[in-house]
């Protein structure tokens, strides 16, 4: 199913039609505001640099999105939702023209709850921390966007990040209270999504349903140190990493290791870190540092860096090296570079592992990032690849899979073919009842334009 080109509409008219919401036309800002980080892969830039919305509509509270979606439905524009624009896979740049839905003025926080917060898509992760804190809790994970990124963003385009090592990822049962979803019906209306019904809207690109407020629940919030630890050769970190995350009482928050020469790309790190280390960045509770310490001991590491939660306030933050961050400082010193997301099996001995960090070398540089699936501590490699030609970066690619690790593509816009690797049958369906003539974001879901 297809929508109806957009440049014949009288878009005079329709910013009219929805006088008293804020309207942006100015070409340069609604370009800017139909973009995320899709340059990352070499793949997506020339799929995705031309496309572009034709207006910008902020709504203010939920009764202006059901404006805005009634209008949408009546005229069958299509809507692309949108928070912060910090993903990476062109997650919120339309593929068809149309509005562009940009959720950052709705960013209240209705109320906060021992362990539970509700708040409006538009708030941003390190703005809800700061009020949670001050009553003891905290987001439990974040992606290294942490200081732009907004909840609504997040959920719709995240799957884990930061926090991950203690709580696994976005879709884990519990991590996903409640929603509430503006719909796309022929007369739209609010659904609230409680339960396991938050998975039809969870990690789903904004195709099938406009989420207006979460509830999300928190942890315990702790003094977090910063550290960084080098070692003398890769896979020595990479099985102190995993020693580290399976070491349950000590209370860690994150877990990365990069090979060398990836820490060289750190300009604000390299008086700190020496030149062509192998290297662990950490956020390690205050109150663990001392058996922490035992442990690198243990492993032979060498703490090179090391700053407590008060001194860490200050300046960047070590989180902004790790995840998906890591790719960007590599890509501010050589933008020819791109990435990949791998997850290995369970092997406390990290076999495959080292397979693959002796077999590519250098031209896929290891990047670890330790996280739970399914309650077992795992590492996802988010690896920095010298990119050379398609052809090439999917031999990498069919290697990885072909010897048993599974990869989340980031080289694709389409909701399946990423991390899911399959058809949601319940995501679609939600889509079917709340999206009928399919507007949301159209071209990312697969299973609806192959029915």
């Amino acid at each position: 199913m297809t929508v109806a080109a957009t440049e014949s509409r009288d878009w005079d008219a329709i910013a009219s039609a929805l006088d008293g919401i804020e309207v942006l036309r100015d070409a340069v800002q609604v370009a800017k505001l139909s973009k995320d980080y899709y340059t990352y892969s070499p793949i997506l830039q020339p799929l995705l640099a031309d496309k572009v919305g034709d207006l910008v509509v902020r709504p203010a509270n939920e009764a202006e999105v059901l404006k805005v979606a009634a209008l949408c439905v009546q005229q069958r524009i299509p809507l692309t939702i949108r928070g912060a624009g910090t993903g990476n896979y062109g997650q919120c740049i339309p593929l068809q023209g149309g509005i562009i839905l940009d959720m950052t003025k709705m960013q209240a926080i209705k109320w906060i709850k021992p362990g539970l917060v509700c708040v409006e898509p538009g708030a941003k992760l390190v703005a809800i921390d700061k009020q949670t804190r001050e009553q003891g809790w905290e987001i439990r994970m974040a992606p290294s966007t942490y200081r732009t990124a907004t909840i609504g963003g997040f959920i719709g385009g995240g799957s884990g990040g930061i926090g991950s090592i203690t709580y696994g990822q976005l879709r884990d049962r519990g991590n996903l209270h409640a929603v509430r979803v503006v719909t796309m019906e022929d007369e739209p209306r609010v659904i609230e999504l409680r339960g396991d019904d938050v998975q039809k809207v969870n990690h789903a690109y904004g195709t099938n349903g406009i989420i207006t407020e979460l509830e999300v629940p928190l942890g315990p919030a702790y003094a977090w140190a910063e550290v960084i630890v080098t070692f003398p050769d890769f896979m020595t970190a990479a099985r102190f990493g995993q020693d580290l995350g399976d070491s349950v009482g000590i209370i860690k928050k994150l877990i990365c290791i990069c090979a060398s020469p990836i820490a060289n790309y750190f300009a604000a790190l390299r008086n700190v870190i020496p030149t062509d280390s192998h290297c662990a960045l950490l956020m390690i509770a205050e109150s663990s540092l001392e058996p922490f310490a035992e442990l690198v001991k243990e492993w032979g590491g060498s703490i090179v860096y090391q700053k407590s939660a008060q001194e860490a306030s200050k300046g960047t933050a070590i989180y902004e090296y790790s995840w998906n961050h890591t790719t960007l400082h590599a890509r501010s010193v050589d933008p020819t570079l791109t990435y990949l997301q791998t997850l290995f099996p369970p092997d406390k001995e990290l076999k495959l592992l080292e397979h693959m960090y002796d077999h590519f070398g250098d031209e896929v540089m290891m990047h670890l990032e330790y996280f739970r699936v399914n309650g077992v501590v795992l590492p996802a490699a988010l690896q920095i690849v010298r990119y050379s030609t398609p052809e090439r970066l999917q031999e990498i690619i069919e290697y990885h899979e072909n010897n048993g690790a599974f990869i989340a593509n980031p080289h694709t816009y389409i909701l399946e073919d990423g991390g899911m690797k399959m058809v949601d049958p319940v995501q679609l369906a939600f889509k079917q009842q709340v999206d009928p003539y399919g507007l949301l974001n159209p071209g990312k879901m697969k299973a609806w334009d192959q029915q």
